[in-house]
């Protein structure tokens, strides 16, 4: 039986381009330990006051991982993209370091399923994902939007005008839209969690879940 990871388990962060120095960045803010491993020394220097620990390394040589005690870590993210050579390479030292949770960055469906096969846990589509998510935000309800799998998505939007004015039960949103209203904001107030008795104002803030299809539907009624 494979042990459980502590939720506040230091992360191994091997490459500090964009995405990896924003997820190193992150994590430190979140108070978690950090070590950040990149060839580049100019990155190293310049990350080595923002994270726990920075250091120069060729990661794509596993003695180079023991050296800096990467076998230690129970997480790692693998945040190399420009090299999917480099990027493979990489992911599989950490799998024959048996690393349990491994992160892997990937810039092509078929560059991700070669991290999943040879160990990766998880494989992060960072541009495709962000591309899909301007998608669904450039028609201007939208403000953020978040796609989990099956389409199921949450969004934070502008209230469309036919559930404006009236309590939640008698807009009947879920019957004739399909989605569900899971919290509201009205100006100056934080967000609460939406009720039946809710009732929606012109200048509110809404949170809404469903299929993305619905949800688009949703948005693109009349305001």
């Amino acid at each position: 039986m494979v042990d459980k990871i502590p939720h506040n388990a230091p992360v191994l962060v091997i490459g500090l381009g964009r995405f990896g120095a924003a997820t190193a960045g992150q994590l430190q803010r979140l108070d978690r330990e950090v070590l950040a491993i990149d060839e580049d020394l100019a990155l190293v220097q310049k990350w080595s006051e923002r994270v726990t620990h920075a250091v120069q390394a060729d990661a794509r040589s596993i003695d180079a991982l023991r050296q800096v005690g990467a076998q230690d870590f129970q997480i790692a993210v693998v945040a190399v993209g420009s090299s999917i050579e480099a990027s493979v390479l990489i992911t599989a030292n950490l799998v024959d370091l048996k690393i349990p949770q491994i992160w892997a960055k990937a810039i092509s469906q078929s560059h991700g399923k070669i991290l999943a096969r040879i160990g990766a846990n998880h494989v992060i589509y960072p541009e495709a994902e962000a591309g899909e998510r301007v998608a669904h935000l450039v028609s201007g309800r939208m403000l953020d939007f978040i796609e989990f799998e099956n389409d199921f998505a949450i969004v934070k939007m502008y209230p469309p005008k036919p559930i404006r004015g009236m309590r939640l039960a008698e807009s009947q949103v879920r019957k004739k839209y399909g989605i569900t209203v899971v919290g509201v904001k009205s100006p100056g107030q934080d967000f609460t969690y939406a009720t039946p008795e809710t009732v929606i104002s012109n200048h509110d803030l809404v949170i809404v879940s469903g299929n993305s299809l619905d949800i688009e539907k949703f948005a693109s009624l009349a305001s």
